[in-house]
């Protein structure tokens, strides 16, 4: 308990799953958290499920494709609580269109890089000058195993997300001076499985996660000071899949 405390998070796409459990979670730790979702039904819901467990929130309505709302989302989680120490890239638009390679078109691969790497870059520039002023900025992105496996039939998806990471990496390096970390969670989550209608797991523990028990966690422990010589990496709960993968 009270691994953030003093902190202040932007968590995005925290009305349900994932998002919900870290935002949730943040609170619980002790940091005042941006509870960012489209929805303002799901936003409502889990603010005041932080507050009523004791923490503090605020619900900011927002559409991380529109760079407008990202700014002004920004500006509220600063106005309300002075600043900004955490930044989590977790939304994700379930109804973004899938495609094989052959039949993948541009506006189906524009729509997926709009809600990914377009949507983490403009809300990381956003947030870049609080972060730095914190002087232990955190940035976690959400990226995903099905760009590193190339799963079948996700072309966009897997492309929109291999590119999350490239934009992490990239950032680690330019920002680290700045003593901000920046590092990506590919997570194979019971609540993804069911978003996006991927296969059974296969992986060694034969099951997705939890978000709350099994990937909340994780996005804690890199938010948190015990993660502060790591930056750049990819951390995959996920079950042991990226065993499959390191061939």
């Amino acid at each position: 308990m009270g691994r953030l405390n003093g902190k202040v998070a932007i968590v995005t796409g925290a009305g349900r799953g994932i998002g919900r459990a870290t935002a949730k979670l943040f609170a619980v730790e002790g940091a005042k958290v941006a509870v960012v979702s489209l929805t303002p039904a799901n936003v409502d819901t889990v603010v005041a499920d932080i507050e009523a467990a004791g923490g503090t929130a605020i619900g900011v309505v927002a559409d991380i494709s529109n760079a407008d709302q990202i700014k002004a989302a920004t500006e509220k989680a600063v106005a309300a609580f002075g600043g900004i120490d955490i930044l989590v890239n977790n939304a994700f638009d379930p109804s973004a269109p899938f495609s094989s390679i052959i039949d993948l078109s541009l506006e189906q691969l524009q729509r997926n890089f709009e809600m990914g790497p377009i949507a983490y870059l403009r809300t990381m520039q956003a947030c870049y000058p609080y972060l730095k002023a914190s002087g232990e900025g955190r940035i976690i992105n959400f990226a995903s195993m099905a760009g590193v496996i190339g799963l079948v039939g996700y072309g966009p998806y897997n492309m929109a997300k291999e590119a999350v990471r490239a934009l992490t990496r990239t950032a680690a390096r330019e920002w680290g001076a700045d003593k901000i970390t920046v590092n990506n969670v590919l997570p194979v989550a019971e609540t993804w499985g069911k978003e996006v209608n991927v296969p059974a797991p296969t992986n060694p523990l034969a099951r997705f996660g939890s978000p709350e028990e099994d990937i909340a966690p994780v996005v804690l422990f890199l938010a948190s000071k015990d993660a502060q010589f790591l930056t750049g990496y990819s951390l995959t709960p996920d079950g042991g899949s990226i065993i499959d993968s390191a061939r």
